[in-house]
């Protein structure tokens, strides 16, 4: 039976290498390394002489006659200190906002002449703690660094700083017909310095590829303080070693973003989304063959949800509602964009009757315009919103073969369930579920 449906995007994605070591993997912190030095007023006075406005670009618990930096209660640093899934939480006394890779610089170089722990900051919306301090480490927060520096309509490349929320920049190149290479549930809030410092790859990764392609220059800040001016904007450079590379995925732990050069495509003038109800994971890779087969060209993306996903998802009362009439095991959502929407409809028309014809989906869903284009993304995108309502979350993102993707879900809930620790309908235990969904093209799994 084919549908309707309704929504809106929104979302929250930045996560940053802590100062102190590895990935937190533990639900006490490890002990705080001594050979790190504490925050004082006689140091927040030398951050403050680096400033340009200190009064509001610098943040502190700390007190001091005349203070220079704004003093605040402990609980105002909460933003800066506790992560989005409210997970984590650092001790962090002193929050510093600069205006400028200069004022980034300087405060570097401060931090290290007194060894002291940095912890880059962008949104703040990442899922795995990677934002937040661990013990007091400073926070450098990029939030008002947030200029577009320079944008070229012929070649697409957008110059900007690292602040800058990545819908925003969505936005801004859009009215020049282009579009970010990459969308992330998380646009709403997350900067572009800690979407290429994470490497994140988002919904777009099947039709655009990774940062790494669509990065032309980064302008980096070492732990020192020294600016690396690596902001070309050429697609073709061969002269040298490509330093930037290093940095794209780095987490923050060999220097901090400050600007990002970056290529835009051109935005589709045609967009279609459908979501389909399948019996098996098997299904969902077999609706990928197809789709490739015979829309590949202007295939855009491709994602998955399993039942347990789509069902708590259906439980937060801000998500959409179920489009179809009955549950499936698993949900496929594809979208095509193109530049003829005439030809885009025929190939997809043809697409649906082949999928129904053999068996492969049971159901459909096919959004009829922008409005429900933006509801069926939402049944997605709402996912990780949807699971942090219903309880704490241990996420994993992996990359593994796509025949491999669900066997791991499977696995999981298999090994808890024998264990005890896995909740039924008449036996609650600490785990509520165990779900799996992702971009089933790239092979990402969210588990």
């Amino acid at each position: 039976m084919w549908t309707r449906a309704l929504r809106t995007r929104a979302g929250a994605a930045y996560a940053l290498r802590r100062a102190y070591g590895a990935p937190r993997m533990y639900s006490v912190a490890p002990p705080r390394k001594t050979d790190f030095a504490r925050i004082t007023p006689e140091i927040l006075e030398q951050f403050a002489g680096v400033l340009s406005t200190p009064k509001s670009s610098l943040l502190s618990t700390l007190q001091a006659d005349h203070a220079k930096w704004n003093t605040l209660e402990e609980s105002e640093l909460d933003v800066y200190n506790k992560d989005w899934m409210g997970k984590y939480t650092g001790h962090s006394k002193c929050v510093v906002r600069p205006k400028s890779t200069e004022e980034v610089s300087r405060i570097l170089q401060l931090c290290n002449t007194h060894n002291i722990a940095v912890v880059p900051q962008g949104g703040n919306t990442g899922l795995v703690g990677g934002s937040v301090p661990v013990h007091d480490e400073v926070v450098l927060n990029l939030g008002s660094m947030n200029q577009v520096r320079s944008f070229d309509p012929v070649s697409g490349t957008l110059v900007c700083d690292a602040g800058c929320i990545l819908e925003v920049l969505d936005e801004y190149v859009a009215e020049q017909g282009h579009m970010m290479p990459l969308d992330l549930g998380a646009k709403g809030s997350c900067q572009i310095g800690g979407n290429v410092a994470t490497n994140a790859g988002g919904l777009r990764f099947l039709r655009y590829g990774s940062l790494h392609g669509s990065v032309l220059g980064l302008e980096v800040v070492l732990p020192n303080g020294e600016i690396l001016p690596l902001l070309q904007t050429l697609r073709k450079d061969n002269t040298g070693i490509d330093l930037k590379q290093l940095f794209i995925g780095s987490e923050g732990s060999l220097g901090i973003i400050t600007g990002v050069s970056i290529a835009t495509p051109r935005r589709p003038q045609a967009t279609n989304v459908a979501v389909f109800g399948v019996e098996s994971y098997e299904a969902v890779q077999r609706t990928f063959r197809m789709v490739r087969e015979r829309c590949g060209e202007i295939l855009s993306a491709l994602e998955f949800i399993d039942l347990e996903s789509f069902e708590i998802v259906q439980k937060n009362p801000s998500a959409p509602r179920d489009p179809f009439s009955e549950r499936h095991p698993m949900y496929v959502l594809i979208e095509t964009s193109g530049s003829n929407k005439q030809h885009d409809d025929e190939k997809l028309q043809t697409l649906i009757e082949a999928l129904i014809e053999s068996g492969t989906v049971s159901d459909g869903v096919l959004a009829q315009d922008e409005t429900q284009i933006k509801s069926l993304w939402a049944l997605r995108e709402s996912v990780p919103e949807s699971l942090g309502h219903y309880g704490k979350v241990y996420k994993y993102d992996v990359s593994i073969p796509i025949e491999k993707i669900y066997e791991l879900v499977l696995a999981l809930r298999a090994r808890i369930a024998e264990r005890g620790m896995l909740s039924t309908a008449d036996k609650p235990a600490p785990v509520k579920a165990v779900t799996g969904y992702g971009h089933i093209g790239d092979g990402a799994l969210h588990n």
